[in-house]
């Protein structure tokens, strides 16, 4: 009997175990491809604020980044995936991020945003396909274990985001080890010590402070930091071409779109966006990506930057990578024992005390602990919006996934979007007061969703006892 959803030459009943074991492989060496590529994209997207800041270049890359990700979203995911499967969607794509590690040799308007656009187009179709790979090995696996599909699949995100979260930490500690080697003085802040609590924390202002604040940093530290980068994606597009095997479900070539032309394809995604479930978690989804980018950006700006200089950025990113990794590890046992619901309230209330601290709080000399305090408290709440939220995606609209994921990636880079254009603009402080309104909007709407899946079962479960009693 060949395997339902997901092929390898085999039989089912003897080589059970070892079809699971491959399953499993694979979604460990998916996470580690994934974690080396961003180990070289995420090093470098958390110093744009800081390296190139004149004129608010880096985070104007940034956004063009989203721009393409959301044209991407809307427009290529489902008809990619279709013609190069998930496998070999995810190794092609990696090549799109590196022509913007490479025009950090000479940062430019001309240089940065045409190759933050083209990062962008490839981050759609890659996104959704790694989305879509854990969904249907999760649905693969449940077939040999009789575990329930969804409650796998938190568990294979729990571990891909546990693994890819750490490439903060490897990312980071490249930037910094580069940057505050040798009499690097640029390395440090310009802020004299009695200006730190007027001009840093909840007070900055990049376009004002930011020349006055951070120094640029010498070319020969920008080109090894670029040439360790480079070589690390091209190494995850290698592994993911030798080490992870095709994934194949029943009608997968089809997926969503069903065979049908880019246009008809690009209408399922378009016709998901508009399905009210999907509206629900919209604000959530673009919440999602805004906090992650205002740490990225402006926090590590406002904050570290400012006060202790930007040879420590790496080092607190590190602590926020940490942090989510071991986060995305435990969140994904935790919701097995207590439930989502529990843990989104607890991302509610922790979240919310981290903006309160940092509307409050301001920096001085020697508070660089609290700088790592805050990033492993923000690292655990991301781990739980994005593990859970991902998550719930795949309960929500299993059997589309290609569409929902791409939903799900679309609105996250509005919210990047959003974060990294309006940057160079506003104090700190306004942002701070952004991320709480669109925080406690969105996990309204989630609140909504919940409540109405709990309804429907209610509803499906007396639907099913009433034959059963009429029966008797």
């Amino acid at each position: 009997m060949a395997l339902e959803k997901f092929e390898f030459e085999s039989e089912v009943e003897p080589l059970k175990s070892d079809e699971t074991w491959k399953i499993r492989k694979n979604v460990v060496f998916l996470a580690l491809a994934f974690m080396l590529h961003f180990t070289a994209y995420s090093g470098a997207a958390n110093l744009q604020s800081s390296i190139n800041s004149e004129s608010g270049l880096g985070t104007a890359s940034l956004a063009a980044v989203y721009a393409g990700l959301v044209f991407s979203n809307i427009f290529l995911p489902v008809a990619v995936i279709k013609w190069l499967g998930t496998k070999w969607t995810v190794s092609l794509m990696f090549f799109t991020y590196m022509p913007y590690i490479a025009a950090q040799l000479y940062p430019r308007f001309y240089t940065m945003i045409p190759a933050g656009l083209f990062l962008g187009l490839g981050g759609g179709p890659l996104w959704c396909a790694q989305g879509t790979y854990l969904a249907t090995a999760a649905d693969a696996q449940s077939k040999f274990t009789k575990t329930p599909a969804k409650e796998l699949l938190v568990r294979f995100l729990g571990l891909f985001f546990m693994v890819y979260q750490t490439n903060q930490i490897w990312g980071n500690l490249i930037s910094s080890l580069v940057l505050s080697s040798g009499n690097n003085t640029a390395a440090a802040t310009n802020v004299n010590e009695t200006m730190i609590p007027i001009l840093c924390g909840a007070n900055f202002l990049p376009d004002s402070n930011e020349i006055k604040a951070i120094p640029s940093q010498p070319a020969e530290k920008m080109q090894m930091i670029a040439g360790i980068y480079l070589a690390c994606m091209v190494g995850a597009s290698v592994l993911v071409a030798i080490a992870v095997d095709p994934m194949k479900r029943d009608g997968y070539n089809k997926g969503s779109g069903g065979g049908q032309s880019g246009f008809a394809l690009l209408a399922v995604t378009m016709r998901h966006c508009a399905q009210p479930t999907q509206l629900l978690l919209l604000i959530l989804n673009i919440y999602i990506g805004l906090h992650q980018a205002f740490f990225s950006a402006d926090f590590t700006a406002s904050f570290v930057s400012c006060a202790i200089g930007t040879g420590s950025v790496g080092f607190v990113m590190m602590m926020y990578g940490f942090s989510d990794a071991v986060g995305c590890l435990l969140t994904g046992y935790l919701a097995k024992a207590v439930g989502r619901l529990p843990l989104i309230l607890c991302a509610l209330v922790m979240h919310g005390g981290v903006f309160v601290m940092l509307l409050s709080w301001r920096p001085h000399v020697g508070d660089d602990y609290v700088m790592f305090i805050i990033a492993m408290l923000w690292g655990l709440c991301d781990s739980i919006w994005t593990v859970q939220i991902t998550g719930y995606y795949g309960t929500l609209f299993a059997g589309k996934e290609e569409a929902a994921f791409s939903s799900y990636r679309l609105f996250e880079a509005v919210g990047y979007i959003i974060a990294y254009s309006i940057s160079p603009y506003l104090r700190t402080m306004y942002k701070v007061h952004l991320l709480i309104a669109m925080m406690l909007v969105g996990v309204c709407g989630y609140f909504t969703v919940e409540y109405q899946q709990y309804r429907k079962g209610k509803v499906e479960a007396v639907k099913e006892e009433v034959p059963m009693m009429k029966g008797g």
